[in-house]
């Protein structure tokens, strides 16, 4: 385990009990994306459920995801085929048990979407199949052609506004999780309307998402900025693998427009990959070509682009047939036609961007973190089963799963402990406070993606981590000692730590496996076939005797 991050306080901001209303519930769910949701759908009455969203709660991850879920539910295909594909993607890095219980859950988790009304694209009357990269049978369940999220998130919102027990706070800022005595006890939220507040729950969930939005190039929305990766480390929970970021391959790339991603079920479909001057390129690089797993594809392309020196390569769909196409991908459609391009016979330029965080916070099968009292699921937590790289379609499965079973854990735990009235613990937030003249905090958080993506990216060395580190230590020591009024500041101060997290960790990890590459280090070592975990010592307000300083 690496040593801790030096951070100058606990929590982000002062705070005494008197001063702010408290709010109880028996569950607290940050995060209202799959995993969330699926979480409070499993909490049933009496027992109250409180979801609190960063943002609306059709804004998520979740909601933006195109491909669709992965599950065997062709007859010709098996469960050892699916488990086999995941562990291959993962590079030597997947736990197998929990690869196995999450694919074998598969099609009850789909069965279970499709009776609460989510509507799957078919075929003939039956549930339309698709192949992705890294897949060795078509398996990925899609709706709405290349919106599967948008469909699936519509019936899970719908069935959650149904549930009497189950609050949702829109546009609600976790600040920090509350703990006492080794144990989450809630959090502290803001709320545009409310302003701050505690919230005391039995059980915490943490479903915040990713953090795609620490790198320039993103296909993640402005929400995904790692908040409960720094919220899980500040309060002491271990959290592991780090440097492990999928970049999907194919994502626009129009200068001056917003980064959109461009499904992998477009390969899936038989689209090729050519460089500038037309030339199909992948079958260079990977037996697979086209369908192969995504950390190959995305360091393909970028090795291409490096060769033409050109700030991209090109989808080419002009060999397939053109109304199937649109019919099958009618967003990407749209989305290409406001560029005046027709994506059945124009070259559609791409390029990698930051997609999926693999690294999160350490579960266990039922979701339970290393923190007393806190759970985690989704793209937050390092569950075991995407290993070095995330095979396309397996993240809304590990969403359904993960969110359940935590579920039903924390279900088993208030059921069995005495249903006792939650009392208010002695802490308080007496911060240090480091003034400086007002922060330009949106020309900071440009500056750090822009570094993220230079330094930390799809390729990384030793010399450029160096440097980025140097970089963020810098911008710490003078962003972190703040505290700040409202989630602009705070959002800062999170991207910050997972920056810094995610450049320790792959400093660390001296070889290239799966979404992580160093040029240094340009070959897996089997040495190295292991996890890399980093946790800040636990302690309370006022008790600064630990130095936390990282090498």
């Amino acid at each position: 385990m690496l040593a801790p991050l030096a951070l100058p306080r606990r929590y982000l901001v002062d705070f005494d009990l008197r001063d702010l209303p408290h709010h109880f519930a028996d569950v607290l769910i940050i995060g209202g994306g799959v995993a969330g949701l699926r979480a409070a759908l499993g909490i049933p009455e009496p027992h109250r459920v409180l979801v609190v969203t960063k943002d609306g709660v059709r804004e998520s991850n979740s909601v933006y995801a195109q491909g669709g879920i992965a599950g065997v539910l062709d007859p010709e295909d098996h469960f050892d085929d699916h488990i086999a594909d995941t562990l291959a993607a993962g590079k030597g890095l997947c736990d197998p048990d929990v690869v196995a219980t999450v694919i074998k859950e598969a099609p009850q988790r789909i069965a279970e979407l499709m009776a609460w009304g989510t509507v799957f694209d078919e075929v003939d009357g039956q549930v339309a199949l698709t192949r992705e990269g890294g897949h060795s049978h078509p398996r990925i369940v899609h709706a709405l052609g290349d919106a599967t999220g948008q469909e699936m998130m519509r019936a899970v919102i719908e069935r959650v506004r149904t549930r009497k027990n189950v609050r949702v706070w829109q546009n609600s800022f976790t600040i920090d999780l509350l703990t006492h005595e080794g144990r989450c006890r809630g959090g502290l939220v803001w709320d545009r309307r409310r302003g701050p507040a505690f919230v005391w729950a039995r059980a915490v969930l943490l479903a915040t998402g990713g953090a795609g939005q620490l790198f320039r190039e993103t296909t993640n929305p402005p929400i995904a900025t790692g908040d409960g990766h720094a919220l899980a480390y500040r309060a002491g929970a271990e959290l592991r693998d780090m440097e492990f970021m999928q970049f999907h391959p194919t994502v626009l790339y129009i200068a001056g427009s917003s980064r959109h991603l461009l499904t992998e079920a477009l390969r899936g479909e038989g689209a090729y990959l050519r460089d500038r001057n037309g030339h199909r390129f992948m079958p260079e690089y990977h037996k697979l070509a086209e369908l192969a797993p995504r950390d190959d594809v995305s360091r393909a392309i970028t090795a291409q682009m490096a060769k033409t020196q050109h700030p991209c390569v090109y989808l080419d769909l002009s060999h397939l047939d053109a109304s199937y196409i649109r019919d099958r991908f009618p967003g990407i459609d749209r989305l290409c036609r406001g560029f005046d391009l027709d994506m059945t016979r124009d070259p559609i330029p791409v390029r990698p961007g930051a997609h999926y965080m693999i690294g999160g916070v350490t579960i266990d099968h039922d979701g339970r973190t290393t923190l007393p009292g806190l759970w985690a699921a989704g793209e937050v937590s390092s569950s075991g089963l995407h290993g070095a790289n995330r095979l396309a379609s397996n993240s809304l499965l590990e969403g359904l799963v993960h969110g359940a079973r935590a579920a039903e854990d924390i279900v088993r735990m208030l059921d069995s402990s005495p249903s006792v009235p939650l009392e208010v613990p002695p802490i308080h937030g007496d911060s240090p406070v480091v003034k400086h003249d007002p922060l330009d905090l949106a020309d900071i958080r440009e500056s750090l993606r822009a570094l993220m993506w230079r330094s930390v990216g799809i390729s990384r060395d030793a010399k450029s981590l160096a440097e980025a580190a140097d970089q963020v230590d810098f911008w710490c020591r003078y962003v972190l000692g703040q505290v700040f009024p409202d989630p602009a500041g705070w959002t800062m101060q999170n991207m910050l730590v997972v920056a810094r997290l995610m450049i320790a960790t792959a400093s660390e990890r001296e070889e290239s496996r799966g979404v992580h590459t160093r040029r240094d280090f340009p070959e897996p070592n089997p040495a190295w076939a292991h996890h890399i975990s980093l946790q800040r010592p636990a302690f309370e307000i006022g008790d600064q005797s630990n130095p936390l300083v990282l090498p």
